[in-house]
């Protein structure tokens, strides 16, 4: 996957760096595989906000992706597709009843290749299979948590886990974050790095292309008034008695803690922290 930058012709030229989609081989997607997708606009049942900066942005279709893979039977791939909602790429891949799918894209997952899911098939780019039967060192994604849930774990851009070790009924998994956590051996996952690797390298050049992707602009709680947010106030950039002197967010999180919850029962699982000491 690469990026085109442009002539600084304009302002929104300047710094704009968008991806080529050179990887793209078909345009339109699959009729059969699309359900309509409603927006919230950030909010919630009662009409009230709950997630700021959501609104706006272009109609867009669900596209039905297979995070399962529980046919285990080979297929082909037709195309490689780009999906609206989420940052990596997606392949329509054909089985031989005629049936198709959505799976997530790979690197170095092309047109015309076959992958496959099941207990015994080949570690290569694409195929689904078993932790217990996954290679040490092996890159993979698009990994379960509980066996038979789907995939879950490193499922966007570029995001790849390692397999480390197995010990018993678990194996050791390396996440894109540096954490060291524990899997299930009969937990899928599929083999490879997801595609579009340079998808944070990315600029979109100006306000409205963010406004495109249903993203509303992003206020600065010291510019607000005292009624609006804890750090408003005061008389121009006040770092005394107009603002910033409250530790609380508008929500009552405390500022500069962690955000994980304490005891949480999955903690378990983990073998090692993303920050080791």
């Amino acid at each position: 996957m690469s990026l085109k930058s442009f002539k600084p012709t304009t302002p929104s030229n300047r710094y704009k760096v968008l991806p080529s989609f050179k990887e793209i081989t078909r345009s339109k997607p699959e009729k059969s595989l699309l359900e309509p997708l409603r927006k919230s606009g950030g909010r919630n049942n009662n009409g009230r906000i709950t997630t700021r900066h959501i609104g706006g942005g272009h109609k867009r279709h669900y596209r039905l992706v297979d995070f399962h893979r529980t046919r285990h039977e080979a297929a082909t791939v037709l195309a490689v597709e780009y999906d609206p909602n989420r940052t990596c790429r997606i392949a329509l891949v054909q089985y031989k009843d005629g049936a198709k799918s959505y799976i997530l894209a790979p690197v170095g997952l092309n047109v015309g290749m076959t992958v496959q899911s099941g207990e015994n098939v080949a570690p290569k780019v694409g195929n689904a299979m078993p932790l217990r039967n996954v290679p040490l060192g092996t890159a993979i994604h698009n990994i379960e948590i509980r066996p038979g849930s789907g995939g879950k774990v490193a499922r966007s851009a570029g995001q790849q886990a390692v397999l480390s070790n197995r010990d018993g009924e678990y194996a050791l998994v390396k996440m894109p974050s540096g954490e060291v956590r524990r899997f299930r051996v009969e937990c899928y996952c599929t083999i490879g790095q997801v595609g579009n690797t340079q998808h944070m390298n990315e600029s979109s050049g100006k306000a409205g292309r963010t406004r495109w992707m249903g993203i509303r602009p992003t206020v600065r709680g010291m510019c607000m008034n005292p009624v609006d947010h804890p750090n408003g106030g005061g008389e121009g950039k006040s770092k005394s008695g107009g603002g910033r002197q409250h530790l609380k967010s508008p929500w009552g999180h405390v500022k500069g803690q962690k955000t994980r919850r304490i005891r949480k029962p999955s903690d378990t699982f983990i073998v090692q922290r993303r920050k080791s000491k």
